[in-house]
């Protein structure tokens, strides 16, 4: 995975830095959003390993995109072709997301609970991770009962696991030793 992102990351930045200079951010994020769906089409991905030319690649992914893509973008999507990278345009607008939400003073957190978060409990762990974080966070909460009781918080590069499941995985690490 790390591969894919070391690929992705130039990409993405060239289109960041084009979009904030030329103050086209959401227009770039709806551009790459569809080319990313494009590529992850089984066909598409079958042309991407196949034997076609690259310029013609570059070409063929440019019609299908059709009106999408102004000519910055179908720029953008014939050089990938020529280096044969499109495949990775998923991975591209990852980053491009994240250089956004960096801009814009936005960290996405997905908190996963053992059971249902009331407002008051999302709110407070909102703040807290501002806080903690010094920005805007916006919360993705998602259920798992597996977690027994507690919480499990990914936010940016870190992970903050409260959850029982865990704590318990932990003491019977500790009793085996």
């Amino acid at each position: 995975m790390s591969e894919v992102t070391t690929i992705a990351r130039p990409y993405a930045k060239a289109a960041f830095d084009f979009a904030v200079e030329h103050k086209a951010l959401d227009k770039w994020l709806g551009m790459l959003l569809f080319a990313a769906e494009v590529a992850k089409n089984d066909t598409m991905q079958s042309l991407f390993q196949g034997s076609l030319a690259a310029r013609e690649l570059g070409d063929l992914f440019v019609r299908i995109c059709g009106d999408e893509l102004d000519e910055k973008g179908q720029n953008l999507m014939r050089v990938m072709a020529e280096n044969g990278r499109l495949s990775v345009l998923p991975a591209v607008l990852a980053e491009f997301v994240a250089l956004k939400s960096e801009l814009d003073k936005q960290l996405d957190a997905e908190v996963t609970s053992a059971s249902p978060l009331s407002d008051a409990d999302m709110a407070k762990i909102q703040a807290s991770l501002e806080k903690r974080y010094g920005r805007t966070v916006k919360l993705n909460c998602t259920v798992d009962p597996a977690l027994m009781a507690g919480l499990v918080i990914k936010a940016g590069d870190e992970i903050i696991d409260a959850s029982v499941r865990s704590k318990l995985n932990r003491l019977a690490e500790a009793l085996q030793s």
